[in-house]
């Protein structure tokens, strides 16, 4: 019996043409309404391999690893920022922009790659691009450790994105593989939450790396680390797409009855014709309007985040005198922040999102995942003041740590929000979305932190964060109540 699932508010309003691939002349080997023995579906609603049917406790197996492979690349990406100055002064950088560059570099290469990636995921399975990129990237950032020129560290940091935007899209893609919307709460907080910790506890790690051993060893020590999580996802991380998984059951039937018929939906149209139609789903998402706008937005969120953490370490060092290792610490309040945010953004979230439905007569919309993001929206310039005009040596350290701990709180609240609309939205088709989104994103939180010299240099940490949360204001507030 065919799937009965039924399809996503997006594909129902028309859209279908951009993220479906063309399907062939109807006929009763692919209606999936008729009864056609050779076609190779789901056994009903309850059919035990259906991911959204699997135990509790293997989708949780599943979602841990691929949210390890999130938290790597998202500390990759910040944890050199405490050794700067020591990468600039042993490289011979010429510029701070040039060395800031080193660092962001990496979010240029994530903001490639999830076009690839995530559609390629939709055609082969998470499991295996997931692992490929994971490796791809555990080479690349080694060799960040062992560059002798600025340009190879530059380079290198350049392909390493590329391998570590890998779980980035197809994160979106797993959970809604995994779990259903009322389920979801929980699995996006720990997705949305890993790569936002790391970005935390990255610079704490290399804080302490820089002073006791050298630069080097932020990148050596990440890539044993992703080496150890590419060892434990093998045996725990299962594939989890659903045209996949009934292509593996068509070939396992196909050998059983010896019936050469049999096949599924996913094989209805050339393996050329999926690729070419996969590849350039997400492009045809960018252009649609809800995706434009949660981009400009979360480009933003993380452009600011990525330039708080490129100027932290001077902070710390230059206005409370304190050493990369004890500077580092301060990291924690991001985490501190981001942590509380996720446990109670997620309930209020989910509370909200149930008493919509039973309003709606027991009928889910994506947009009842929208609402709470009012309070982030608010919470991030909060944030943004408060660690701007406290950031001075006569005021306690605490004041900038309980300013960032705002931004960073209010920030998971958006991405969470904006994540559970996406993945409830597009279903099948979240990792394009998603895809779609983190290009924006990934450029602006890669040229963002090139203009934090010269922005602070005029404008010093209070004006320079007080302009910065006028911009959150003015694109954040009015695009939410639209």
């Amino acid at each position: 019996m065919a799937d009965k699932e039924v399809a996503t508010k997006k594909e129902s309003d028309g859209n279908s043409s951009l993220i479906q691939p063309p399907q062939p002349a109807p006929s009763a080997a692919v209606d999936s309404s008729a009864s056609d023995p050779n076609l190779v579906t789901w056994a009903g609603p309850n059919d035990p391999g259906n991911p959204k049917n699997w135990p509790t406790s293997r989708k949780w197996t599943t979602i841990l690893p691929m949210s390890l492979f999130n938290f790597l690349s998202s500390m990759s990406s910040a944890t050199m920022a405490p050794a700067l100055n020591a990468i600039q002064q042993d490289l011979h950088f010429q510029s701070n922009v040039l060395v800031i560059l080193s660092l962001s570099v990496f979010l240029l290469g994530t903001a490639v790659i999830p076009l690839v990636t995530a559609p390629l995921s939709e055609v082969f399975g998470r499991s295996i691009v997931l692992q490929s990129t994971n490796l791809f990237y555990i080479i690349f950032n080694t060799l960040c450790g062992a560059a002798k020129t600025q340009n190879q560290l530059v380079v290198f940091r350049f392909l390493a994105g590329l391998g570590g935007a890998g779980p980035f899209a197809i994160g979106s893609g797993i959970n809604a593989d995994l779990f259903r919307p009322h389920e979801r709460g929980q699995a996006l907080a720990v997705y949305t939450l890993a790569p936002l910790v790391g970005i935390a506890v990255g610079p704490i790690a290399g804080g302490f790396l820089v002073q006791y051993t050298s630069w080097r060893w932020c990148f050596y020590v990440v890539s044993i680390a992703g080496g150890a999580i590419q060892i434990f996802s093998f045996p725990l991380f299962c594939e989890t797409y659903a045209p996949v998984l009934l292509q593996r059951r068509c070939k396992r039937l196909r050998k059983s009855t010896q019936n050469p018929e049999l096949y599924t939906q996913h094989d209805s149209v050339s393996l050329l014709q999926l690729l070419r139609t996969s590849l350039v789903r997400p492009l045809k998402l960018l252009g649609q309007p809800i995706i434009q706008v949660w981009s400009l937005y979360c480009a933003y969120l993380y452009g600011i985040l990525y330039l708080l953490i490129a100027t932290f370490p001077n902070v710390w060092t230059d206005t409370y005198g304190e050493t990369s290792s004890i500077g580092s610490l301060n990291y924690i309040s991001l985490f501190v922040g981001m942590g509380i945010a996720s446990q109670l953004g997620t309930r209020l979230a989910d509370r909200y999102y149930r008493k919509s439905v039973e309003k709606n007569g027991g009928q889910s919309r994506p947009e009842f995942r929208l609402p709470v993001l009012i309070i982030g929206a608010c919470m991030v310039p909060v944030g943004l003041f408060w660690y701007g005009w406290s950031a001075k040596s006569s005021i306690h350290w605490i004041m900038p740590n309980i300013g960032t701990a705002i931004f960073g709180a209010g920030t998971v609240v958006e991405i969470l929000c904006v994540m559970g609309y996406m993945i409830d939205t597009y279903q099948k088709y979240a990792a394009s979305a998603m895809a779609a989104i983190i290009v924006l994103r990934s450029i602006v939180a890669f040229a963002l932190p090139l203009a934090a010299p010269s922005l602070y240099d005029k404008l010093g940490f209070g004006w320079g964060n007080t302009l910065l949360a006028f911009i959150a204001i003015f694109i954040g507030i009015p695009l939410l109540f639209f």
